[in-house]
């Protein structure tokens, strides 16, 4: 009997020290609010989407500094999505899985958009600095959604504009990659250029991302006497379109759009990038956040920081904010907190209306200047 007390007594020791670790793991894993980061980490468009991480560790560095969020540490899940829709599905079904409540991304529009249902049915808010597709806010479709870019029909209005009112051009050619991103972009330019008086569309193509050669296309510039190609898309396509149409001595011009606002883009393209105009977020360098914000990348990564890197800083901002204000990582009330809330950020003084788009960003135009962006006034 003596010895059936002890091993029911051993027994009880186990199952109770099971217990309390089981209980302190469990709570552990609870005095962390966990935010996911998904992107392109890999592949073609990494450039797009590392920028995003290193924004993140960078506010979460100096917000768990301070205490973190309502008293508890912030903790970054960063999951790699290549800028493929059906890669991001996985990516969202993995953050799920994680209990994650929000997310900072996706960054290009068609993955955004294969993510977006899985959160939304999980009840998690996403908040990207880059997917500018129309639809993704205005549809209404994705109430969880929200953005710190403005959309592509007022990128697109901006590219239509400079080049009828301040080029002074008339006969344009609308390119596109066929994705969600470039496709939509291009829809809009092609329909202000239908309605624009005195404008002439040449020529409206989609082509295949990837492809090695665009000789074909570039000779339909060409016959077209297209003075400019608007062209929605990334970066990988517009550097070969510029690189060939320069090699066969045409002249004419480049006018693109956030994707190929990026340095990756004048890398690849070498001097042919020179002249080339693109759309991109308004330079808020003298934004004292701005400055904070670069200073300390530089210092951290040795670097300058890359594309989106201010969006996706000011997105991680957005959303801890509203996740301090709501008290919870609750969706209704973090979802309430981000569009009645302000928060300071690299982009200026920003909340989100109805739809999910921020207040107060916008875009400018630049242009590769000896080997560098440079916005126009």
């Amino acid at each position: 009997m003596a010895k059936n007390r002890f091993k029911n007594l051993f027994v009880s020791v186990i199952i109770g020290l099971f217990m309390t670790f089981t209980i302190c793991g469990t709570g552990l894993a609870e005095e962390t609010i966990k935010v996911g980061v998904a992107g392109a980490h890999s592949g073609d468009l990494a450039s797009y989407g590392l920028p995003t991480v290193k924004a993140a560790e960078l506010v979460v560095r100096d917000i768990n500094a301070k205490g973190g969020v309502l008293g508890k540490q912030v903790e970054l899940v960063v999951e790699d999505d290549v800028c493929k829709p059906e890669v991001a599905t996985n990516t969202a079904t993995k953050l799920v899985s994680l209990k994650v409540p929000v997310v900072v991304g996706h960054i290009c529009s068609g993955a955004t958009k294969a993510a977006l249902g899985i959160y939304k049915d999980a009840g998690i808010i996403a908040i990207s600095p880059s997917a500018t597709n129309p639809p993704l806010t205005q549809s209404g479709d994705y109430p969880n959604f929200y953005r710190t870019i403005a959309s592509d029909d007022a990128q697109a209005r901006l590219e239509v504009d400079f080049a009828l009112n301040i080029l002074k051009l008339k006969k344009i050619a609308v390119l596109h990659d066929k994705g969600d991103y470039g496709k939509g972009l291009a829809e809009f330019a092609k329909t202000f250029l239908e309605k624009a008086e005195g404008a002439e569309l040449v020529l409206y193509e989609g082509i295949t991302p990837g492809a090695v050669d665009y000789s074909a296309v570039v000779q339909k510039i060409k016959r077209s006497k297209a003075e400019a190609v608007i062209f929605g898309g990334y970066h990988p396509e517009a550097a070969k379109i510029a690189m060939q149409m320069r090699k066969k001595k045409m002249k004419t011009l480049l006018i693109s759009d956030d994707g190929v606002k990026d340095d990756t883009f004048i890398k690849t393209a070498g001097k042919y990038a020179e002249g080339v105009y693109a759309t991109g977020p308004r330079d808020t360098s003298k934004n004292p956040l701005t400055i904070a914000a670069t200073e300390a990348h530089k210092k951290t990564y040795g670097s300058d920081p890359g594309a989106f890197f201010l969006n996706a800083y000011a997105a991680t901002l957005a959303l801890l904010n509203a996740i301090e204000k709501a008290g919870s990582t609750d969706y209704e009330a973090v979802s309430k907190a981000l569009k009645t809330e302000y928060v300071e950020t690299p982009l200026g003084k920003i909340s989100f209306d109805e739809r999910g788009d921020a207040i107060g960003v916008g875009f400018s135009m630049y242009q590769v200047q000896n080997g560098v962006y440079v916005e126009l006034k």
